[in-house]
């Protein structure tokens, strides 16, 4: 029924779950009718049950089987859309590349084994050990609360840990000043909740973090992207875009930049706050690399202490996107006005992953963590550039910490061309145009270097 190649780069789970779906297409397998047992199909094709039923899982998840206990899988009757049931490699010169493609693309594990275009550190690169030993211990904890709402703020141990830590930064800010949310992505949809409306002009970073544009457009705000350089904004331009279309709100990651690796320069930090102060702009700074950099690089926040900059963190980078916690700081007045939109769209956050967070900042061992992370991304980083230039590319530059290098192959004035390849070849990279505003084709990617380490990649690039 099914043949599988174990020599083939294509992970076996996929090519399951690729084949299954086209017998579905091809009417070879009938709505409702049983598949082979996990057992079963694991024997018959020499594989362990555990890759069976992960691509089981996968299609039960996408809609393609249904499990039933104690009886089996069966497909699916009433499948929506057989087009949705092609393997995805074998249309891959057809894709449209968009923010969402790349987001499931990721997230459902389709055919992509080099994982070279993602936003995050590799699972083995994260202390899980921590996250196990203080799981153990919170649990045995006579004082540790699992089954109550969070207040509304958040922990506020943590809260205080992390004002503490603000002020190791040059910041100064109570835990009143600090909201913790669910991971940096809600802090960013609860300040553009907050702050725009409909039909407001909002400055963005260009190229930038492809999610925010996604919660703008949902509040309807009219996006302007500000050029990037190596030294970030471009100030010209930014002092134009001000004076031309007024905005009030400006979202910018100055350090270790997604996607370009880049950071504001000294100058640049000062002159952006100088253009706050002349043109009324609120400046949210999305600073979750921090704890990545090697560097000893002063946020905007903490050259203008609030009064124009919200400042938005987060741990995904340093323990564990999984946690889910990120935080917000802002004036009292703004952290109010916050805390009520957040109670609005979910009540609280994680109260479990809030104590287990404070757990693993205040045990003691989390900055020897963070030592020997910078360093692997250190070297990853300069081996990564190397091999992309030995290969071909023209890099933007050499990051000295965080995970990202912006680059882009001579040989691509379209790099979604590229990528849709790549693809066939079980690469994921990511093209520019999704993190750009400018319309059309873009020759840029971005390349996660603590996923770039397969000879596969580089052989690929140079042969493209």
């Amino acid at each position: 029924m099914l043949t599988l190649d174990h020599e083939s780069d294509v992970a076996l789970v996929t090519q399951i779950t690729s084949g299954l779906k086209q017998l579905v297409a091809q009417r070879k397998l009938a709505q409702g009718m049983k598949v082979p047992s996990i057992r079963q199909f694991a024997r018959q094709h020499g594989i362990s049950p555990s890759t069976v039923v992960e691509a089981y899982d996968r299609l039960v998840a996408e809609g393609v089987l249904v499990a039933r206990q104690n009886t089996g899988f069966f497909v699916r009757s009433g499948i929506r859309d057989r087009q949705d049931l092609r393997d995805p490699g074998s249309t891959a010169r057809t894709i449209d590349f968009d923010a969402r493609w790349l987001v499931r693309r990721i997230w459902e594990g389709e055919a992509t084994s080099i994982k070279a275009g993602c936003g995050w550190l590799p699972e083995s690169w994260l202390d899980e050990e921590a996250i196990r030993r203080n799981l153990r211990q919170l649990a045995n904890r006579p004082d540790g609360n699992f089954t109550s709402y969070g207040l509304p703020k958040g922990l506020e141990a943590l809260r205080w840990t992390i004002s503490d830590w603000l002020g190791e930064q040059e910041i100064c800010a109570g835990p009143e000043s600090v909201l913790l949310t669910g991971g940096a992505n809600h802090a960013l949809a609860l300040v553009t909740r907050c702050l725009v409306r409909p039909g407001d002009i909002v400055l963005v970073d260009d190229p930038g973090y492809s999610v925010l544009s996604s919660h703008l457009s949902a509040c309807g705000a009219r996006i302007v992207g500000v050029p990037w350089g190596p030294q970030g904004p471009d100030l010209g331009q930014l002092e134009t875009l001000l004076s031309v279309h007024k905005p009030r709100t400006f979202f910018t990651n100055p350090r270790l930049q997604n996607p370009t690796g880049a950071s504001y320069s000294p100058a640049t930090a000062h002159r952006v706050l100088q253009l706050a102060d002349r043109h009324d702009l609120t400046i949210i700074e999305d600073d979750v690399s921090i704890e990545l950099d090697t560097l000893q690089r002063r946020s905007l926040a903490s050259l203008d202490q609030l009064r124009r900059v919200i400042y938005v963190g987060s741990f995904s980078k340093s323990i564990s996107p999984s946690l889910r916690v990120g935080f917000i700081v802002g004036d009292v007045p703004l952290i109010e006005e916050l805390t009520a939109i957040k109670m609005g769209m979910g009540l609280s956050s994680s109260e479990l992953t809030e104590r287990l967070t404070q757990e693993i900042l205040t045990e003691g061992r989390y900055r020897k963590h963070l030592k020997g992370l910078r360093q692997r991304l250190g070297e990853a980083l300069a081996q990564t550039c190397h091999r992309l230039e030995d290969a071909g590319l023209e890099v933007l530059l050499h990051p000295p910490a965080g995970m990202f290098v912006w680059a882009r192959h001579p040989a691509y004035s379209d790099a979604g061309r590229l990528s849709a390849a790549a693809a066939e070849h079980g690469i994921l990279l990511a093209p520019g145009h999704l993190f750009s505003q400018e319309p059309g084709p873009q020759p840029w990617m971005r390349f996660n270097a603590a996923f770039c380490d397969d000879p596969r990649l580089y052989e690929f690039l140079a042969g493209a």
